[in-house]
């Protein structure tokens, strides 16, 4: 390379056009990495009230979470508890199945794998009365 070549400066719109890119660019980053949640928070978001989301392997869900730790689905019951900062199903035949998850108000992404493999909103109480 030629020593006395110099790169050109860059001009003030072209800094913009690069610095409004890398701020597009800060959801999608945070979706495939969301901050996970502590078991205290993960407890006091579900205790006592609904979720209602979509499952990438199974699809759409609306469970009420017992604070006795009892799941009640639309024609099922199972069992939940909090392991650590991770939240355990315990379905009817089946083995117990840990998640971790990321809320954020009353959205819950389920992340499995280093994945996010499911979203949920969080529904005060037993509306359905499931």
């Amino acid at each position: 390379m030629n020593p006395d070549r110099r790169l050109a400066p860059v001009s003030f719109a072209a800094a913009a056009i690069i610095v409004v890119n890398l701020a597009a660019a800060l959801p999608i980053a945070e979706a495939a990495a969301p901050k996970r949640s502590t078991g205290a928070v993960l407890r006091s978001t579900v205790a006592g009230n609904t979720v209602t989301g979509s499952m990438d392997a199974s699809g759409r869900y609306t469970e009420w979470y017992a604070p006795d730790g009892t799941v009640h689905g639309k024609d099922y019951r199972a069992k939940w508890t909090i392991e650590g900062n991770t939240m355990c199903w315990y379905y009817p035949g089946q083995p117990k199945d840990c998640w971790e998850a990321a809320v954020r108000g009353d959205q819950v992404r389920w992340i499995k794998d280093d994945k996010v493999q499911g979203t949920g909103t969080v529904l005060k109480g037993n509306p359905d009365g499931l």
